[in-house]
């Protein structure tokens, strides 16, 4: 018998490198964009394939089954995210510089229409919500969120936040969670009554900017830049469950509910990649060595690869080189 239970635990031990070399993430490709300025969000349209990357004044689109630039949406002044609703065939961007949102048709990439917003400065992230059927830009210098309605193009209405808002996300069934940066809490927003009905502190998390959703066991992900850590929060109690160290200047988060992966996209040059071992039990499993400032992500929850966004800078300013920007991909060895 004692046999047998050696012979077991010898076993499990031999397939603990097995277990962790299968979610280690490796370089896959480099994709090269054309284009200069900034940089911020990246969003995947699943249904088409295709991951669009906001970048100045214009947002470059990639055809992610051939990792090819297939066009861009131009002429805008200063934008940050974007937002798809397939069902209508139309993306929307936030031009922060504008204070407006533009609508586009996602199958020419032509613009639509700019929509103005009223009460509203500084339009930063921007997310899609099914339950209302509404779009919803975060406004981060009126400390609001403009509604849209994706089929008129109209302005909506206005959600006041209590604070500068980043990351959002819906859960589907009417709730919105959006993080409030500079009073380090978190936002829950009825989005059809337009209200904040709670309001959570994210203590010890400070600069909350990233967000992610784990449906399933009903906690979101934030990442926070003052505190370099990354905080569970149960969304039922608001309590702040756990608390896992990051790297520096995190922007972003995604959760890959299949492998049970969290990737916190950092300015200092990693990717911070968290194993969810139940809801409330994590820890590190890998720190990805990317490039400094590629702080923004997307996940294709398909592929399981990851794409980030960047440039480089000439030697310490933050005035991109021309002609280096680029999306850095990696894949699940």
């Amino acid at each position: 018998m004692k046999k047998q239970i050696l012979t077991f635990i010898v076993a499990i031990i031999g397939l603990a490198p097995f277990t962790l070399n299968a979610q280690t993430y490796v370089a896959d490709k480099t994709i090269a964009l054309t284009g200069d300025g900034g940089y911020d969000y990246l969003a995947i349209d699943k249904v088409n394939n295709r991951l669009y990357v906001s970048h100045g004044t214009q947002v470059n689109v990639i055809d992610m089954a051939t990792d090819k630039e297939v066009g861009s949406i131009d002429n805008m002044k200063g934008i940050h995210g974007i937002a798809i609703v397939n069902k209508l065939n139309r993306g929307f961007i936030t031009d922060g510089k504008a204070n407006a949102v533009v609508a586009f048709d996602i199958k020419t990439l032509k613009t639509i229409t700019t929509i103005p917003l009223t009460d509203a400065k500084g339009p930063d992230a921007i997310m899609y919500d099914s339950y209302s059927d509404r779009i919803f830009s975060f406004n981060g210098e009126s400390n609001n969120s403009s509604v849209i309605d994706p089929k008129t193009l109209k302005q909506v209405g206005t959600v006041a936040l209590g604070g500068g808002p980043e990351f959002a996300v819906p859960d589907g069934k009417g709730k919105i969670y959006n993080n409030l940066e500079d009073k380090n809490s978190l936002n829950v927003i009825d989005s059809k009554t337009l209200k904040v009905i709670k309001n959570y502190p994210l203590t010890p998390c400070g600069g909350p900017t990233g967000l992610a959703l784990d449906a399933a066991n009903q906690r979101v992900f934030t990442v926070c830049r003052e505190n370099k850590g990354m905080s569970v929060v149960d969304i039922n109690t608001g309590k702040v469950t756990a608390t896992i160290p990051i790297g520096a200047g995190v922007d972003a988060v995604a959760y890959d509910a299949e492998t049970k992966l969290i990737f916190c996209s950092n300015g200092d040059g990693t990717t911070t990649i968290i194993k969810q071992k139940s809801a409330d039990d994590y820890s590190v499993i890998q720190t990805l060595k990317t490039a400094v400032r590629a702080k923004t992500l997307a996940l294709d929850a398909k592929t399981h690869k990851i794409y980030l966004s960047v440039a480089e800078f000439e030697p310490g300013t933050r005035k991109a080189l021309p002609g280096t920007f680029k999306v850095l991909v990696y894949k699940l060895q």
